[in-house]
């Protein structure tokens, strides 16, 4: 009876003490910078908390009274979250978001509490505080191995309260653990910033709401301020209608208010259910009003920030090459919903676009090997080569993006793009390279050496396997961006909304410049490309006291002209318009040009050419991270008790320059000459290659000199603009100089063979090897119908026409393009190409062959001489008296040349750039008996013994 008595009056007893814990007064702590937390919120593009407990006992229901609300609210989890908030402020593009989480230990044992946030990558964390149990925690930013090195000494003392360290996927976790007492109150508080890029024309708040379980107080608040005026503001439904009529929307001329705040009875998943329906995204979607001058420059306490985003825009052609994984990965829904994203996306091309298609698993297959016009034909076609795919085999993507790179490369070294035309690669990938190259550093280093400054990588990643970091390197390197989907998500709706962000381009060479002295340390201000819907973003420092009104002037190429806009700025307005909204940031031109211009040092950083400039740029991040107070990759935030003696550590993950994955407009990061020399983007070796120093006489790209047949010459000359022909009738085993250049060291060299037999009593002579020598490098290069051999000193290279393959040495580039061509380009300025002409090997007469195709250059020196070398210095020409010849679609003409006048006849010869087979007609003056009184002397001069002799 006694021992039932005792055990009674113990329950008794346990049941007070848990009524006393459940009446105790909510806690109070201070809000560390949310003054107004209770009144309003702000919110930037983020993905607030998820919270998650871990327990000893794990877990019982009990009921909680809720003084406020009267809702009855179960707890199955011995810690309560009392409240979970969020706060953003927009300002001008610019974002503060501060995330606070209250919680309180309810069971009678410790419990040990986790504070996981996930914040959008490229974000930099500024501020974090907590208070356990009444000790707060602050935080400071030191240099990253000074801010470990005091962690450590903590962690030696066993004072240490948990490691907090952001990780890097496409978001970025921040993350802590501490145990708390019975009774104890924690608060978590963590600010962080970025700037909001748009995208497909509008910006996109996205904050991923995971609070985990019911919270007795959950509010989201996002404030907009925007001074150009708010044109839409919309916020879809991301929960499939359980919030209908939750989001309240206010919204001005300038500005708006997006509030989410759900009570305990909304935030379940069912009226009976304990667990929260609060578990997705919560989406703020608006634009601003752009005025027809497109530039808005917004000036406030010594700083800039100009905004660039122009519309209606004629779109400007673009050389598009799409690169498929088509591995074993693929297999299934990835691969059925590629193909179906790509008909989608085929459809969508332009008439003056060209494209082709690369497919990759452990080979590398193309659809053309070259580019063409994107016709109702060509692309019905494509789509069946896609819909055949099956996946299947390893991923060599180091060969699939050489071969793509090549393709654009060649057609631009031979003049078969249009001037203004922007050429972009998209890279669509599930995987980690498992076949040919697998070093990742060595793929990016082939890409970015490969790559000419005219050509933008986009990649898409799909799934959880593949590298995403690997692949934003690889875009950022090369003027793109890369965007994630994961293997749950609509791969065909993602990759279609990836490709409408770089689908229209509408201005190449976007340039800014601030003419006055006042003006100083200038965020990026070159661009390669602008696309339509995105934002171009420029900031800077001036002078007030020297500046009464501050202009910026925008320079840069559309599809039909040049452009020049001139914004200027006025300078009281933006001051009265801030002062006058509370939740306006006053400090927004500073914040978003620190964020500019620590992401341009880091850019820099990464490309520095010696340890000395690194050094340097390190310096300065660092600088800009103790004075902003932001954590970078290169510094680490230190969080301790008032004493010193407790600490938690918060650095930055890995490096990632692409801080602005919605800035489709990548150009140079970096000074000139800051760039190393293998980083360099190649020049395009034609004669529209622009070079330092006085102009030069810019020719057309599709005017080259050529031989082609047997053999038939083609000399342009750019001053006069004409095309001059001569045949030279020679007999197999001779051997032509085409250039002798013994000043610079430059030899080119043919060798005749011979038609398997003679017709009409004439045997029929062609070009079969082609002989080049590159003194300096001490480089011979043999171009034969069988083979390519390079011989560099003691060492040869042998390659076959039937690989596509590229050879670099430090100036020589060789480039084979299977069965088809092979570029010679020396110092990215002087390129020579090389034709293969296959014959039926049954053919009774004819026989493969080679064609040369040299673009007029500047480059030789006055010495250069040989049949061809002797034009690159032009002579002068008058051609007068035309008049009908003996055909009479022939016409002839009087030519003065070389002091003599000579009889030429017109007519046409063929270039098999654009057709292999047929050929397309060129129209040129035809000089008879070999080219006589046209070339110096008589063609036979030009026999030279050996494949590698300079010309006497």
């Amino acid at each position: 009876m006694l021992a039932e008595l005792s055990r009674k009056m113990k329950q008794l007893m346990c049941l007070l003490i848990w009524f006393f814990l459940l009446e105790a007064p909510a806690f109070e702590i201070p809000t560390n910078g949310l003054p107004e937390f209770t009144e309003y919120g702000d919110l930037v593009e983020l993905a607030p908390a998820k919270f998650q407990f871990v327990t000893d006992n794990r877990r019982y229901q009990r009921s909680l009274s809720e003084e406020e609300s009267g809702e009855r609210m179960e707890n199955v989890d011995q810690v309560t979250l009392y409240s979970y908030k969020v706060q953003s402020t927009i300002t001008s593009r610019m974002a503060n978001t501060i995330i606070q989480s209250k919680l309180v230990n309810n069971s009678p044992q410790p419990q040990d509490v986790v504070f996981d946030v996930q914040i959008p990558k490229g974000a930099f964390i500024s501020n974090f505080s907590m208070t356990v149990d009444g000790t707060t925690f602050t935080s400071t930013i030191k240099e990253k191995t000074v801010g470990r090195a005091l962690y450590s000494q903590a962690r030696a003392k066993g004072k240490t309260a948990g490691l907090l360290r952001s990780r890097a996927l496409d978001m970025e976790n921040f993350k802590t653990e501490v145990n708390i007492r019975p009774g104890a109150k924690v608060q978590f508080e963590l600010h962080y910033q970025e700037v909001k890029w748009r995208k497909l024309g509008s910006y996109e708040h996205r904050l991923h709401l995971l609070p985990g379980r019911l919270a007795k107080h959950l509010e989201v608040d996002v404030w907009i301020v925007e001074p150009q005026g708010m044109r839409f503001l919309h916020v879809p439904d991301t929960f499939e209608g359980h919030f209908d009529g939750v989001p309240v929307i206010s919204k001005g001329p300038q500005k708006a208010h997006v509030s989410f705040r759900p009570t305990v009875a909304q935030q379940r998943k069912c009226p009976n259910c304990s667990e929260t329906a609060v578990d997705g995204e919560l989406v703020v979607m608006y634009d601003v009003h752009r005025e027809e001058k497109a530039g808005e420059l917004e000036v406030f306490n010594g700083y800039f920030v100009h905004f660039f985003a122009p519309e209606n825009l004629d779109p400007i052609p673009k050389n598009i090459l799409f690169v498929i994984d088509v591995s074993g990965s693929m297999w299934g829904i990835k691969m059925k919903q590629t193909v179906e994203a790509m008909k989608t996306i085929l459809d969508d091309l332009r008439a003056e676009d060209q494209f082709s298609v690369v497919d990759f698993n452990h080979n590398v297959r193309t659809w053309r090997n070259d580019l063409v016009s994107a016709t109702k034909t060509q692309i019905a076609d494509a789509k069946k080569y896609i819909e055949k795919i099956q996946p299947s085999g390893g991923t060599n993507i180091n060969e699939a993006l050489l071969r793509a790179i090549f393709i654009l490369n060649e057609a631009n070294n031979l003049g078969l793009l249009d001037p203004n035309s922007v050429s972009l690669i998209i890279l669509v990938s599930d995987g980690d390279p498992t076949v040919g190259e697998l070093k990742l550093s060595k793929i990016q280093k082939n890409v970015k050496q490969n790559m000419q400054d005219n050509i933008s990588l986009f990649s898409l990643g799909i799934g959880f396997d593949v590298d995403y970091d690997f692949l934003k390197r690889l875009s950022n390197d090369n003027r793109g961006i890369a965007q994630r989907i994961y293997g749950n998500q609509d791969t065909s709706s993602q990759l279609k909304k990836f490709y409408n962000q770089v689908s229209t381009p509408l201005l190449r060479n976007v340039q800014f410049s601030y003419p006055h002295t006042s003006v100083t340390d200038v965020t990026q201000n070159s661009f390669h490309n602008y696309f339509g819907g995105s934002e171009i973003v420029v900031a800077g420092k001036f002078d007030p006291a020297k500046l009464q009104q501050l202009g910026g002037i925008i320079t840069a190429t559309s599809a039909s002209t040049d452009l020049v806009l001139e914004t200027l700025a006025q300078m009281d307005d933006l001051e009265d318009f801030l002062s006058k909204d509370k939740h306006a940031d006053p400090d927004f031109t500073r914040k978003l040009w620190a964020y500019l211009t620590v992401n341009q040092l880091l850019a820099e950083r990464s490309l520095a050419p010696t340890a000395a400039t690194k050094r340097k740029i390190t310096k300065t991040i660092l600088q800009m991270s103790l004075e902003h107070h932001i954590v970078t990759p290169l510094s680490a935030m230190v969080i301790e008790n008032a004493a010193g003696d407790e600490r938690m550590l918060a650095d930055s993950p890995p490096q990632d320059i692409s801080c602005c994955s919605g800035a489709l407009y990548y150009g140079s990061k970096v000074a000139p000459g800051s760039i190393p020399s293998w980083a360099s983007p190649s020049p395009t070796p034609t004669a529209l290659s622009l070079v330092a120093g006085p102009p030069m006489e810019a020719t057309p790209p599709s005017h080259v000199i050529r031989v082609e047949n047997d053999p038939h010459f083609i000399i342009y000359l750019p001053k006069s603009q004409k095309n001059i022909c001569f045949n030279i009738d020679s007999e197999p085993g001779k051997i032509l100089n085409l250039v002798s250049d013994p000043e610079s060291g430059i030899l080119v060299n043919g060798q005749l063979i011979g038609a398997k037999k003679p017709q009409d009593g004439k045997l029929s002579t062609y070009f079969g090897k082609l002989g080049f020598y590159f003194q300096s490098e001490d480089m011979k290069i043999e171009v034969s119908t069988e083979n390519i051999t390079i011989s560099h000193g003691s060492h040869t290279s042998i390659l076959s026409w039937s690989d596509t393959a590229r050879v670099m040495n430090s100036r020589v580039v060789v480039s084979v393009n299977k069965e088809k061509t092979v570029t010679l380009t020396l110092d990215k300025e002087m390129s020579f190409s090389i034709l293969l002409h296959r014959v039926w090997k049954k053919h009774p007469v004819n026989v493969d062959f080679l064609g040369i195709y040299i673009p007029p250059t500047n480059k030789f020196s006055p010495k250069a001489h040989g049949l061809i070398g002797q034009f690159m210095h032009e002579p002068k020409i008058y051609i007068s008296n035309e008049r009908p010849g003996k055909d009479p679609k022939k016409p002839e003409a009087s030519m003065e040349v070389k002091g003599q006048k000579l009889t030429v006849t017109r007519g046409l010869q063929k270039d098999y750039r654009m057709d292999i087979v047929l050929g397309t007609d060129v129209p040129c003056w035809f000089v008879h008996n070999s080219g006589k009184g046209f070339i110096d002397g008589y063609y036979k001069d030009y026999f030279v013994p050996q494949l590698y002799s300079f010309l006497k």
